[in-house]
């Protein structure tokens, strides 16, 4: 036999569960809420017993004593004046059964009652008897008092009904200081993401004076403190690269100097590496600024596609999937041309098909984004290694090794200057061989007046 299901299970529950299992907002309302709900359960039940003690310790001879005294007042055998003069001047019914009477003073008001543990349903009674309002006369009449009024059974429905609605209201109360006390988390939240993609301005408001505003100043020191260390760290490389250009150069001059050997073609093949490495470093280091570091005016890119690959792979063989429809856009040119270089010599280095060359796409989709990109038919890379790529001095074993060329800052500078102006680089798997594209968004604005730039 297979049960049902207690629980939703579909997608919106999983989704909603693991969203409040990831608020702390929500996951501390929830717990007010089985607190006040507990809180009430226990109160209620101390005050039941509390009140079932005192009746059977006080109250209950006490209301014994005055039943006595109105049984006895109506006589026996029973006067129906009497009991109707006692219910007219008490909030009390009467009903009187046996051989010579039956009256009842209240015939609309149903008697209240309650299930016993044992006995057939007809017994099972709650007023008169359990209560102790009941009365016996000696000619065998059975008198019944009992409250006259509204129905005990509804009142404490629409108690409890009053009592639900107060502690949704509680509720929703304690939701809004708890969003109010909490709301620093989201500012936190924004600000650390912030810091972790290098952005340090503006930093986390730290308005509060209580502990989540002091976590805020905290981590507003620490981002100064790493913005400070980054800062000096770039000074640094930047500083330590131009002083190596000047000897690198009168290293370069003096080698070439050297008579024809196999010696001095290592020599300027390293020497050559080593510029190579100070050069792109100081880009990297420049294009860290992002688009402050760019120098944008209106570019026809098919124009620049194709002189580029005119001047610097003319024997190459690439193959060209250009749109030349494209409007102007507002880029850099520098950039843009080291950024082409950087792909395509990537393609021809780590590409081993010779008779499929690498392709050079340019298009602009319908969605305003431009996308630049080159594929190889190499062997390519793991499926694993495809996010560390474009990361500095990174090279996979199987096709990027040192005697490959390169010195492992190609793809890092590519999506530098992609990042820089407000896109990203993709890389993916083509089977065979890898596909890099920078996307980015934009045609050149209409507003701007520059003069087309294709170099």
């Amino acid at each position: 036999m297979k049960w049902p299901q207690r629980w939703p299970q579909g997608p919106h529950w999983h989704r909603a569960r693991r969203r409040w299992r990831h608020s702390l907002k929500w996951r501390l309302v929830t717990l007010f809420l089985v607190l006040a709900v507990a809180t009430a359960a226990v109160f209620l039940f101390g005050m039941q017993r509390v009140l079932q003690g005192g009746w059977q310790g006080f109250a209950k001879p006490l209301v014994a004593d005055y039943v006595d005294k109105l049984a006895a007042e109506i006589g026996t055998p029973p006067s129906e004046a009497r009991a109707r003069v006692i219910a007219a001047r008490l909030p009390v019914s009467v009903r009187i059964d046996g051989p010579l009477l039956r009256f009842d003073s209240h015939p609309d008001q149903r008697e209240p009652r309650r299930f016993k543990k044992d006995g057939p349903a007809d017994e099972r009674e709650w007023g008169s008897d359990g209560w102790g309002f009941a009365r016996t006369t000696a000619d065998g009449h059975r008198i019944r008092f009992g409250l006259a009024g509204p129905l005990p059974d509804e009142r404490p429905r629409t108690i409890g009904w009053i009592t639900l609605a107060a502690l949704m209201v509680l509720t929703a109360l304690a939701f809004v200081v708890v969003r109010r006390l909490l709301r620093p988390l989201d500012d936190i939240n924004a600000g650390v993401a912030r810091f972790g993609r290098g952005e340090f301005e503006p930093p986390i408001p730290a308005g509060r004076r209580d502990e989540l505003g002091e976590l805020a100043q905290r981590i507003n020191a620490m981002a100064r403190s790493l913005h400070g260390r980054l800062d000096a760290k770039r000074a640094l490389l930047l500083a330590i690269s131009h002083e190596l250009r000047s000897p690198l150069t009168r290293a370069r001059v003096n080698a070439e100097l050297i008579d024809d050997s196999a010696p001095r073609t290592a020599l300027l093949r390293d020497l050559g590496e080593m510029r190579d490495l100070i050069t792109e470093l100081l880009e990297s280091e420049r294009l860290s600024a992002g688009h402050a570091a760019l120098q944008t005016e209106a570019v026809d890119l098919p124009a620049l596609v194709r002189e580029l690959v005119a001047t610097q792979f003319a024997d190459a063989g690439l193959t060209l999937q250009v749109d030349d429809g494209m409007a102007l856009v507002n880029a850099d040119p520098m950039r843009l041309r080291l950024l082409l270089r950087n792909l395509i010599d990537n393609a021809l280095r780590h590409g081993d098909d010779a008779a499929t060359r690498p392709v050079v796409s340019l298009r602009h989709d319908g969605q305003g984004v431009t996308h630049l990109g080159v594929r190889d038919f190499g062997p390519g890379v793991a499926e694993a290694q495809l996010a560390q790529l474009a990361e500095p001095f990174y090279r996979a074993d199987s096709a990027r090794q040192r005697a490959t060329g390169g010195v492992g800052l190609g793809l890092y500078l590519c999506q530098l200057v992609a990042q820089a102006h407000g896109g990203a680089l993709h890389i993916r798997r083509a089977e065979p061989g890898l596909e890099v594209t920078a996307s980015w968004p934009g045609p050149f604005s209409p507003g701007e007046t520059a003069t087309p730039s294709a170099s």
